[in-house]
């Protein structure tokens, strides 16, 4: 593979984040995310509630019925509402949202991003200022095929992540409209735009 996909050059907070030393190809980031998580908190400051494997900041909103399974690290000023449900590691950086009945599995949201309610996004990582309007789904599992393992057609090359769950790298100030889907395996660069209803796959098998 010759595409550079190192997380930095789509998401500028990577480099300050507890996980900057772990840059590199996001599918593998996302793989290792429950480890990298519990390493985090133990290294997270007194402003933290920490209990077993879940931190919460002391700023953050947590509305009854919201669900966390450890690790997880919800950051300063983030909101997660009622329904909601977060497992399988996870981390918040400051001013996420996380929507009614929207489930984030395995992945990282950085500064201001946000799933509006009744989404899905799978072992993916998600930018700064990002957007996943209403019902949008980020699938990381490739049901329909065969062969699970998911490979990218990405800048006319096709590359083999030799793992069969991985969602998606959403650079900064990207926007997904309502009930867009977004298949597993998917790069785009900061600023993109997803329209609503809009199916973004960029398998080969799909090209």
């Amino acid at each position: 593979m010759t595409i550079d996909l190192q997380i930095s050059r789509y998401i500028e907070r990577w480099t300050t984040s507890p996980f900057a030393a772990a840059d590199g190809q996001p599918w593998t980031i996302v793989r290792d995310a429950e480890a990298l998580v519990r390493s985090a908190i133990a290294h997270l400051g007194a402003e933290y509630r920490i209990e077993s494997d879940i931190a919460v900041h002391a700023s953050a909103t947590l509305e009854p019925g919201a669900v966390l399974k450890g690790p997880a690290i919800i950051g300063p000023h983030c909101f997660v509402a009622a329904g909601a449900y977060l497992r399988g590691g996870v981390y918040l950086d400051e001013e996420c949202i996380i929507g009614p009945n929207a489930e984030l599995k395995t992945s990282f949201m950085f500064k201001g991003s946000k799933i509006a309610h009744l989404n899905f996004v799978g072992d993916s990582i998600l930018g700064a200022g990002v957007n996943v309007e209403a019902g949008a789904i980020i699938a990381n599992y490739r049901n329909e095929q065969d062969d699970k393992r998911i490979r990218i057609l990405f800048h006319g090359e096709v590359i083999d992540t030799g793992i069969d769950k991985f969602g998606a790298l959403l650079g900064d100030g990207t926007r997904i409209g309502a009930n867009a889907a977004i298949a597993p395996g998917a790069i785009l660069p900061p600023n993109s735009r997803i329209g609503r209803l809009q199916l973004v796959d960029q398998s080969p098998s799909a090209a």
